[in-house]
């Protein structure tokens, strides 16, 4: 296919916005699961029964207006800006540098987490929260109040940490896989079972390599917004090694696996199916 079909920045950036906002709505139940196990004692069982028990079904979607903010910024930034920066470092060939394709997928995660970081902060209160929820604009000016804008930016070195992570390893092991599963099964690039299994391998060397910096980032969002129980990224590490072990990184690796899985699934399968509905060359 020629390079008059492959989509420009701000085409991808927006197909992989759509694609993300589309995932959200079948994985935020999963994530905020994950989020209460990770802040929380109990497992994940526990947390279901006690959210449904407590709170009923409709809680499993609170802070689902962040998460649409946070997809259409960060990750229509990580996800869509993908191809296009790999292509514009060299990176585009089946056959180049497998750290190209890395390097490619750290630089558009750095970015989109600093994008996203505001509304991130704003999910994860939301996903805790086991009252009431606020009103959007409630959080919004409470959190403005007690902490002003650097409130919505707590977290942010480990979330850009888990950025370059995450994107390097999903977009890499995606970009690296598909041509495996050419190899090995003689299937088209762009076909469906293709993108499929190669998202699905994405989905576990997510979780393996991004668990500490979501366990971490977790932590630190979560703070309540009238007070600062770490001292930045750092400091919560140690806290957390500390009084509850090396392993307390991995804690609520099934419920992040869980969503990391479908997730990546999702969203590659979405934003192949609008790159090849728009005309445009798949990753």
């Amino acid at each position: 296919m020629s390079i008059s079909n492959k989509p420009s920045l701000l085409q991808s950036t927006a197909l992989g916005g759509t694609a993300a906002m589309f995932a959200v709505n079948f994985t935020h139940p999963i994530e905020l699961v994950k989020t209460r196990v990770q802040v929380s004692n109990e497992g994940i069982i526990a947390t279901c029964s006690s959210t449904m028990r407590n709170e009923g079904l409709s809680a499993f979607w609170k802070g689902i207006p962040w998460a649409y903010c946070r997809e259409g910024s960060y990750t229509a930034i990580r996800l869509g800006a993908y191809a296009p920066v790999r292509d514009a470092i060299g990176a585009g060939a089946p056959d180049a540098p497998a750290h190209m394709k890395f390097l490619a997928g750290a630089l558009t995660g750095a970015v989109g987490s600093v994008a996203g970081n505001p509304f991130d902060v704003l999910k994860t209160l939301s996903q805790t929260n086991k009252s009431e929820s606020l009103p959007l604009m409630s959080l919004v000016g409470k959190m403005y109040r007690d902490q002003g804008i650097g409130g919505f930016y707590r977290g942010v070195q480990v979330n850009i940490m888990r950025a370059i992570t995450l994107n390097a390893t999903k977009m890499g092991v995606y970009d690296i896989s598909k041509g495996y599963v050419v190899d090995t099964t003689g299937w088209q690039r762009n076909s469906a079972k293709t993108a499929f299994c190669s998202s699905f391998l994405a989905g576990f060397f997510m979780t393996v390599t991004v668990s500490p910096f979501d366990r971490v980032r977790t932590a630190l969002m979560n703070q309540p917004t009238d007070a600062k129980l770490y001292d930045g990224m750092t400091d919560c590490l140690v806290k957390t090694v500390r009084n509850e072990g090396i392993l307390s990184l991995w804690k609520g690796f099934i419920p992040i696996w869980a969503r990391f899985a479908p997730m990546a699934t999702l969203q590659l399968l979405t934003i192949e199916f609008l790159y090849s509905s728009f005309g445009f060359k798949g990753i």
